[in-house]
């Protein structure tokens, strides 16, 4: 399967371990195992566990503790992946043929850009309008699944934008997706990083259409253990299990038995209280940073997630300006153009704070001139 470069993630692992200063990620700044020990992991007893392979579609154990967090699921519903990016890897190559349509949103996270693409779909997109508060373009959502579509990934909170789809725009979409025929794909990997405000709500339920993807790397902050996870139609986890077989065939023995822990009810409330904590505080950060451009910079807050989407008013192209701060300040942020819109600039917010005003810094040393320009 012959297949593009995923232009955003080589970026990243080029230079985010180069670099002095990354803030190109997009979670919190991770848990140690520490902590998980503090949250009940027992490391002593672990260390006489033989390190063979786990379950392969993730334990029983951990199956029924995710169950629990979707309604009317079952272990059966439920496939543990390598991550969210397997997930929706998985969902996607067991899904998809030559031919098939696929829309997703935009600006997004580009894995599925990418994959559908080297399946052989016919791969479409609508945009989420910033004048709209990041809701989508119904003409463009309605033009992407007529026809006939065979799915529709959306992410939900939104990376790159840190938006979260009102309930009539999740209604509307769900509508879409039935009349079209369409799977609805949902990475809700940033649901439980709110900033403020309450939960996001999951896509789960509204149809049977509808396959959830998330895992441990955003809101809980625990990346490192690559645990993610598909929730959805009974024959689709199956279907998914199969390509998993041919493919890292399943997770890790540690790294499902720390998830048993962290996704612990009151674990997974301590990992959110401590991702709104960190973000509350950094959100202080830039928004200072962005009125000390006097209007160079335009963004509308994340409502969720450590990332802030930041359009500049400079005529310099996003991938040019990130790597003159890459190669001038040691400095990685992501451009917009490796998201799907161009003009933009995504920041992270979920380091320590010295290290984020330090990051911003360096950045504004390379804004600075082209504000002085524009």
């Amino acid at each position: 399967m012959p297949i593009e470069i995923f232009e955003m993630e080589r970026m990243q692992s080029t230079w985010e371990n180069i670099v002095d200063y990354d803030l190109s990620e997009s979670g919190v700044r991770p848990l140690t195992l520490r902590e998980l020990m503090e949250m009940g992991f027992d490391l002593d007893a672990f260390l006489d566990v033989p390190l063979g392979y786990s379950q392969s579609n993730g334990t029983l154990e951990l199956r029924e503790a995710l169950a629990a967090l979707y309604k009317g699921s079952t272990v059966d519903h439920i496939e543990v992946t390598n991550g969210t990016s397997e997930a929706n890897f998985l969902v996607a190559l067991s899904q998809i043929r030559a031919g098939d349509r696929f829309a997703l949103e935009t600006p997004n996270y580009m894995q599925l850009w990418g994959v559908p693409r080297a399946l052989g779909a016919d791969t479409r997109t609508f945009r989420l309008r910033p004048e709209a508060c990041w809701e989508p373009d119904w003409d463009e959502f309605d033009r992407a699944i007529e026809g006939g579509a065979r799915m529709v990934y959306v992410s939900n909170p939104n990376n790159p934008t840190g938006s979260v789809l009102s309930d009539a725009a999740m209604k509307r979409i769900v509508e879409g997706v039935e009349r079209a025929g369409a799977l609805l794909l949902a990475d809700e990997v940033y649901q439980g990083a709110e900033i403020t405000g309450p939960r996001t709500k999951s896509f789960w339920g509204m149809s049977d259409r509808v396959v959830v993807t998330s895992g441990l790397s955003k809101a809980w902050g625990i990346p490192g253990v690559r645990i993610g996870w598909i929730v959805g139609p009974k024959k689709l986890i199956a279907e998914c299990w199969a390509q998993h077989d041919y493919l890292t065939i399943g997770p890790n023995k540690l790294s499902d038995r720390l998830a048993r822990v962290a996704v612990e009810p009151a674990n997974r409330e301590k990992c959110y209280a401590r991702t709104r904590e960190l973000l509350g505080k950094n959100i202080e950060i830039a928004r200072q940073w962005v009125r000390g451009f006097g209007g160079f910079l335009e963004w509308r807050e994340p409502r969720a997630g450590a990332i802030a989407l930041m359009k500049y008013h400079a005529s310099v192209p996003s991938l040019e300006l990130c790597q003159r701060i890459r190669e001038r300040q040691s400095t990685l942020i992501v451009p917009g153009k490796q998201l799907g819109i161009e003009g933009h600039v995504r920041i992270w917010l979920g380091g320590r704070e010295d290290y984020l005003k330090e990051g911003l810094r360096r950045v504004a040393e390379e804004l600075k001139p082209l504000v002085v320009n524009s």
